[in-house]
């Protein structure tokens, strides 16, 4: 995700106009490098402040489909889990993804607590190194919103009956060092990278490691208390399905951000066209997620399933995230139709299995996370199905043995999952000594 070669100048049919304008007005014209500085950094602030706005998206999403007692929990979490991934991802995480541009062991130790990432204030012109990249400041901040995604997945999956500092303690070693590392080997020019793993924004390197953390976290913890029960599953409703509707747009805006600021570039025509595809591209792989479970609930069981057509959605944003660009508008709606059907199938398939994920995080972020990722052959002409399966495969193996391992850690020191009583009394009295709805407990 991280540039590695030098942006092309502005276009001339942008310049000739803007030197006449400061010509006339008797203004120094603007140089061009500058121009492609201040666009591509302007592309990695508005990407990310849309991508921060989907830590909403996620928390209203998921305060929608816990139980109302669990909801002040949910909220807590993830606040939390955002304001840990923004220290440890500065402390740790970004200097190791990207080791001062070599992934060494050297590199590693030297960019681990390595030098800040921001430019002095007031900076000239005559200090910026490289006028065709962007402030580094705007790309620690752009890759900061990443890392807080991918902590956010796992939330939903564990919601109703894990603690919150074993929670929380896990989301410190997933966004300083397994998120970083995993996603150093494709975007910090790793081996994933020189092998020909193409992941645009992040099907795998963001969404399938958040999936496969918080599967990992799911068969440790095991399910809730009567949720399989004689061979039955036991349906727990959503609080409020308002919130998780409105969480759901709200993640479909972030996720322009998500995929449109990945070109990481804005300083030419082809850079501004390509982003107006991606977002364009984006757009219709939500719709065809969302439409496709909306007709296969309805066929499969007789009415449409609000919970599923929402999921459905956030399906197909995950399938096009790994390439936004190459599609036709045709090709992405199919391949966000593709993940609105994984989903409705993927649902109850982990509920056989008795997994238990509160808000559909594993179908969504690591099955279509998987899927979005084996679609790149389908559009882009340099992937091959071998490099693609091979970065799923690594990052997958790695990622759910190195969570497994520090859930097992931290279940035999801690513990990770609250009492039966707490479990029944619901987490916000129990953990937090408060309610998200108390009215709805009094006489």
């Amino acid at each position: 995700m991280k540039l590695t070669k030098l942006i092309p100048a502005t276009a001339a049919a942008t310049l000739i106009p803007l030197m006449a304008f400061a010509q006339e007005a008797e203004v120094p014209a603007v140089v061009p490098t500058d121009v492609v500085f201040i666009m591509n950094t302007v592309l990695f602030l508005v990407g990310g402040f849309l991508v921060f706005f989907m830590a909403a998206g996620f928390a209203m999403l998921e305060a929608g489909l816990v139980r109302s007692k669990n909801v002040a929990m949910q909220l807590t979490k993830n606040v939390a889990l955002f304001g840990l991934a923004s220290i440890f991802y500065y402390l740790i995480g970004y200097n190791l993804m990207y080791p001062l541009g070599t992934w060494s062991v050297e590199g590693v130790l030297s960019g681990v607590f390595g030098p800040g990432v921001l430019e002095a204030v007031g900076v000239t012109a005559d200090a910026v190194d490289d006028y065709s990249y962007a402030s580094t400041g705007s790309d620690f901040f752009f890759q900061l919103m990443f890392c807080g995604a991918t902590a956010s997945i796992v939330s939903g999956t564990l919601a109703e009956r894990i603690k919150l500092w074993p929670f929380l303690i896990f989301t410190i070693i997933l966004t300083s060092i397994i998120y970083p590392i995993s996603a150093s080997w494709k975007w910090g020019g790793g081996f994933l990278d020189e092998a020909g793993f193409l992941d645009f924004a992040g099907s795998t390197v963001v969404h399938s490691v958040g999936g496969w953390a918080a599967l990992a976290g799911a068969l440790i913890l095991g399910p809730r208390m009567g949720k399989y029960k004689d061979g039955k599953v036991t349906a727990f409703p959503g609080s409020n399905l308002t919130l998780a509707t409105l969480g759901t747009f709200i993640l479909w805006l972030g996720w322009f951000g998500f995929n449109g600021g990945s070109q990481l570039a804005m300083g030419s025509v082809g850079d501004v066209a390509d982003v107006s595809r991606i977002f364009a591209n984006t757009n219709t792989a939500a719709a065809g997620g969302a439409i496709a479970a909306l007709i296969v609930t309805q066929l499969v069981y007789g009415k449409v399933d609000l919970t599923m057509v929402l999921n459905g959605a956030l399906a197909g944003l995950v399938s096009i995230t790994a390439e936004p660009l190459t599609p036709t508008l045709g090709a992405a709606t199919l391949i966000g139709m593709v993940g609105g059907v994984i989903v409705v199938f993927a649902v109850p398939m982990l509920d056989k299995l008795k997994i238990d994920d509160v808000v559909g995080a594993i179908p969504v972020h690591l099955i279509c996370g998987i899927w979005g990722t084996i679609a790149v052959v389908f559009t882009n002409s340099d992937a091959t199905i071998g490099a693609q399966l091979y970065g799923i495969v690594v990052v997958g193996v790695f990622t759910f043995v190195v969570s497994a391992v520090v859930w097992f850690i931290l279940k035999a020191i801690m513990g990770i999952r609250v009492s039966e009583e707490e479990e029944m009394m619901g987490l916000d009295k129990a953990e937090l000594g408060m309610e998200a709805y108390p009215e709805f407990y009094k006489g």
